[in-house]
């Protein structure tokens, strides 16, 4: 509560109102969060308080509570800057403490900023300022500037001339020009509204910058270049292939700037004039150039990261094949294919190698040991990482089941993207010590298949191979946004208590790190855990921490088998009215979910929305909300990119979406890109409208491209349906779309490691 009494009522319903959020919801989000609530508990658990909001809305006012927490700490430091100066007017303080953006808070504080000497200081020390007052004051009636700037011409101060004494004035007057505040932000909003960003290649470029291209001689609209174009563009540059400017009329800027400074005609007119392009020139264009580069920046990595997220959520989501043996193989050529057998809850049980590709008996060596790894473990399902060689590998395993004739395993192609980070990683050493890496790898894979979710949360997201321009972005504000994606997704499926390892426990709500140990820790001395509340045994699990974490935690066949639920503990006394309502035990409810229907709501000792929860709940007890696994199919004929044929159709795994398209895997180890114009019938905005991460789409090839490694889909072209209704804006030009499609194919997204 006492945090929330830093924000202003102003700032609070600015937050409101640009979220579109009751203020109730937004003062009891700030609330909670101040309190220490996570925003899983709070989206979960608090809906009664929210208005039920969800955790998109949350984690948004989470952001912007961040932001102007920061902002009311910048306008304190800045106050007693100024103050200190004792310049610290009562109407510079009310504009100061009114506005709600910190580059107006900077702007208004620029002119007190301590700053280096520069050309209007040094024509302060010549005593100029009076004259840079008159031209500034344009006061009808004064002395003639004629007359009035011959008192100025002074040698020992260094100002030998009229003409001297003149631009010296004009230096001051271009400063504060320069700081005014309210005309930076009218040249800052000019020149997002026509700038214009522009490229051009350096003398240093090397032509092979094939990638590069594009941006040699280029121009877009700042108001509307999209991100991955930006990003490309910063790329660029950092290689020191491009550099980039923002280019702005500069009569429209000049003309903006008159409007502000000149208010009356007299003979200071055409010194003000003068001041005005040596302003801009000078001190403003750079200036605000600067600052437009910046905020393209940010704009470009919220929407890069916005992308990352999505994919991310999209991955750690995709469907589990659940709790079945599996054999999982590290393809290789030269060093063979490493395997792993893992049991059900994914321990490891044995590991060999295949030398599949290494000999024209290969198939021949290898085909008694996978047999006989498959019998003496019960094995009902192989993974196959997608990495090189995968899809001889797949072939072969597919060739043995079909000889074998063994058809209660299936086998599948999953990515390993990541796998070599994970075998590299402390985790995989602590887990591991004794094995090599690339068994380390194909035990990931194994389990990947059997609970993706589990064994990506070991990898850093950043290393899952879903971005775009992930290493461009502001990394800080990357880590955290996929952070939370995680956080998101673990807490939605739930964690089960006692088989979850420590780095699946850490990202239930209020777990730290320390804590997930300390459970580990408790669980293999103490044995399995048989109700949550056991869990308050555990050194570092107070109150607090079982509060935000419990309802995501699973106990299955504990003492009560509501432990098994999203049920939280704080409302199983609502369960219990609910049983003596029924006359029935929680346990035979649980199992009969339709006598719920007989349950009067009213006479419940909760709220509106705790009630629906908790009826869902018990109808669906711990139902795992990912989607059923299906596995994908590749063609059998096509393992290359020389297979590949145009009017193909083949089925395949959307493996990235980015702003401009959708990547699918087709199962020759290079994606081809489904471009937005060949996603859908209908006009998207967006390619996650159409698709999404993981999904299993069947696509028509458009173009093989051998030489260059490109391949392009259509999703469309196999959808029934009317034509592609006309975007609302005119279409990118023909040669802007084609270039996008080959420079987006030949980029890396998909990391093969």
């Amino acid at each position: 509560m006492t945090e929330l009494k830093t924000l202003s009522p102003e700032i609070l319903l600015h937050i409101a109102t640009t979220l579109n959020i009751p203020m109730r919801g937004v003062t009891s989000v700030i609330e909670l969060l101040d309190d220490g609530g996570t925003v899983p508990f709070i989206a979960r658990y608090r809906k009664e308080a929210t208005g039920n909001l969800d955790e998109v809305q949350i984690r948004a006012i989470e952001e912007k509570l961040a932001y102007f927490r920061e902002l009311v700490d910048r306008r304190k430091t800045i106050l007693d800057s100024i103050a200190e100066q004792g310049k610290l007017t009562d109407e510079l303080k009310a504009r100061i403490e009114a506005t709600l953006d910190k580059a107006e808070l900077e702007d208004l504080y620029l002119p007190y900023k301590p700053k280096r000497r520069t050309k209007a200081t040094i024509a302060r020390e010549k005593g100029l300022e009076p004259l840079a007052k008159y031209l500034w004051e344009q006061q009808v009636g004064s002395d003639p500037l004629e007359a009035l700037v011959t008192t100025f011409v002074n040698a020992e101060l260094g100002v030998a001339n009229v003409d001297e004494a003149l631009e010296g004035a004009r230096h001051i007057v271009a400063e504060w020009i320069s700081e005014d505040a309210t005309l930076r932000k009218a040249l800052r909003q000019l020149m997002f509204d026509e700038g214009t960003v522009v490229s051009r290649k350096t003398i240093d470029a090397v032509d092979a910058q094939e990638k590069f291209k594009m941006y040699y001689e280029y121009s877009e609209p700042v108001k509307t270049i999209p991100s991955h174009r930006m990003l490309a563009i910063r790329r660029g540059e950092s290689e020191n292939v491009l550099y980039f400017l923002i280019e702005l009329d500069a009569e429209r800027s000049l003309g903006v700037m008159r409007r502000h400074v000149l208010r009356a005609p007299g003979d200071w007119t055409a010194q003000l004039e003068l001041a005005i392009e040596d302003a801009w020139k000078r001190l403003l264009n750079s200036s605000i150039q600067g600052e437009i580069r910046l905020e393209l920046k940010r704009r470009s990595d919220t929407e890069a990261i916005q992308v990352f997220k999505d994919n991310l959520y999209n991955v750690l989501l995709a469907p589990p094949a659940g709790p079945l043996s599996v054999l999982g193989i590290d393809p290789g050529l030269r060093t063979g294919c490493k395997v792993a057998v893992v049991d059900e809850t994914g321990k490891m049980l044995a590991h060999d190698v295949l030398y599949l590709h290494t000999s024209k008996r290969g198939d021949a060596e290898a085909t008694p040991k996978l047999e006989a790894l498959l019998r003496k473990y019960n094995v009902r399902a192989i993974a196959i990482g997608n990495g090189t060689a995968s899809r001889e590998t797949d072939a072969f395993v597919r060739g043995f089941l079909r000889d074998k004739g063994i058809a209660e395993i299936f086998s599948v192609t999953v990515s390993e993207a990541g796998a070599s980070v994970y075998s590299a990683s402390d985790i995989a050493r602590q887990e591991f010590p004794d094995l090599d890496l690339t068994v380390r790898g194909a035990i990931s894979i194994a389990r990947r298949l059997q609970d993706p979710l589990s064994e990506l949360v070991k990898v850093d997201p950043k290393s899952i191979g879903v971005g775009q321009y992930q290493h461009d972005v502001d990394q800080r504000q990357l880590a955290d946004s996929l952070a939370a994606v995680v956080e998101s997704c673990v807490n939605r499926v739930g964690v089960d208590l006692n088989t979850s390892s420590w780095t699946l426990l850490r990202h239930v709500a209020g777990i730290s790190e320390r804590a997930a140990l300390n459970i580990v820790a408790f669980r293999n001395e103490k044995g399995s855990f048989r109700s949550r509340q056991q869990v308050l045994e555990v050194p570092g699990i107070g109150p607090k921490t079982f509060e935000q974490a419990a309802g995501f935690l699973r106990i299955r066949n504990g003492d009560n088998p509501l432990d098994s639920t999203a049920v939280h503990p704080e409302s199983y006394a609502v369960v219990e009215q609910i049983a003596s309502m029924l006359s029935t035990p929680v346990a035979e409810i649980i199992k009969k979910p339709e006598l719920l229907e007989k349950v009067d709501r009213n006479k419940l000792s909760a709220g509106a929305f705790t009630v629906n929860d908790i009826l869902a709940e018990l109808r669906k007890p711990g139902r795992d909300p990912r989607d059923k696994f299906v596995a994908p199919s590749f063609h059998e004929d096509v393992k290359e990119i020389s297979d590949v044929k145009v009017g193909m159709t083949l089925e395949g795994v959307v493996t990235n979406v980015t702003k401009f398209g959708a990547f699918v895997d087709i199962g020759v180890h290079q994606d081809g890109l489904v471009h937005i114009s060949e996603l859908s019938n209908k006009f998207i905005k967006d390619p996650s409208e159409a698709v999404k991460t993981g999904q299993l789409v069947k696509v028509k090839v458009l173009s093989v491209d051998e030489k260059a490694k490109r391949i392009a889909l259509s999703i469309k072209a196999l959808t029934a349906g009317a034509p592609r209704a006309a975007a609302p804006k005119p279409a990118p030009k023909p040669e802007l779309l084609m270039q996008d499609k080959l420079n987006l194919l030949s980029s890396k997204w998909k990391t093969r490691t």
